[in-house]
């Protein structure tokens, strides 16, 4: 009896599968009301921009992607997500990282996700997991939402690149998916870095006030001739890029080259938050 009690004594806690761990936080992610606003909200702009090309003049559509859309309902989703990731999608992954670790220490509950029998690592991922969920539904519903509104409200089955060929639907469609999952590699970045001060702070305020005021200063840097020695440096300088998909043949220098630039900042923030986490004290 006594052995079996000292056996038992000295049990230690099973580890929770990861299955179990994503789940949660999935589920936690996707009944913040925040969450399903902010969705509710990316809805809006594809079908906002269809609505203003639709009614708009030829000669008030202006330069640019929009311009392109009319007519051309396909470069809808290309112009929504471009447009966005120039400020509305970072906004979203700083908000959803804030949250994770920052929002977490200021409600008193990463103590106990700290003390849980749950490895560092581990929480770790789930926290990006559940960021990057974010981000990608974002990202679906501006495609989703964009590709049905350019259809029904701008009309064209095909879409008509900016190198004046025509592809048709099952191609065009395929460069919406390369800008989605370009556009989510640099969301991704944002996201790493986004935790990472997520990390070292008790105040979600200060994610979103870092992670937007440094895109700021990336764009005002981005701007300046005298500082080209810098763009390789800013994550912002490749985000013209996604408007390649329109182009035919399509030219991967862009891409490829943010998307690298991309995974730099994923390696850097992905340390640092993990370097935070494993040294925190519960």
């Amino acid at each position: 009896m006594s052995s079996a009690l000292g056996t038992r004594g000295t049990t230690t806690p099973r580890a929770v599968p990861l299955g179990r761990l994503l789940g949660a936080e999935l589920r936690w992610v996707l009944r913040r009301p925040r969450t399903l606003v902010m969705l509710g909200l990316f809805a809006l702009v594809p079908v906002l921009i269809a609505i203003g090309v639709a009614v708009a003049d030829s000669t008030d559509r202006g330069p640019g992607l929009i311009a392109a859309a009319a007519g051309n309902g396909l470069v809808l989703p290309v112009a929504a997500i471009t447009l966005s990731l120039a400020l509305l999608l970072p906004l979203a992954v700083a908000m959803a990282s804030a949250d994770a670790i920052a929002g977490e220490a200021a409600h008193g509950t990463l103590r106990g996700l700290l003390l849980s029998p749950v490895s560092r690592l581990r929480l770790v991922g789930m926290k990006a997991f559940g960021v990057m969920v974010v981000a990608t539904l974002a990202l679906l519903v501006l495609a989703v939402v964009g590709i049905i509104a350019g259809l029904v409200l701008v009309g064209g089955g095909s879409l008509v690149t900016l190198s004046g060929t025509v592809l048709g639907l099952p191609e065009a469609l395929g460069r919406v998916l390369i800008v989605v999952v370009w556009a989510l590699g640099q969301l991704a970045a944002i996201a790493a870095i986004a935790l990472a001060i997520s990390a070292f702070t008790e105040h979600p305020l200060v994610v979103l006030a870092s992670v937007l005021g440094g895109l700021i200063v990336f764009g005002v840097l981005t701007a300046i001739p005298a500082l080209d020695w810098l763009q390789p440096w800013l994550l912002t300088t490749g985000w013209a890029a996604g408007a390649d998909v329109l182009r035919d043949p399509l030219p991967l220098d862009g891409l490829v080259e943010s998307s690298l630039r991309a995974l730099c900042y994923v390696a850097v923030g992905a340390g640092l938050t993990t370097y935070r986490m494993l040294r925190r004290d519960a």
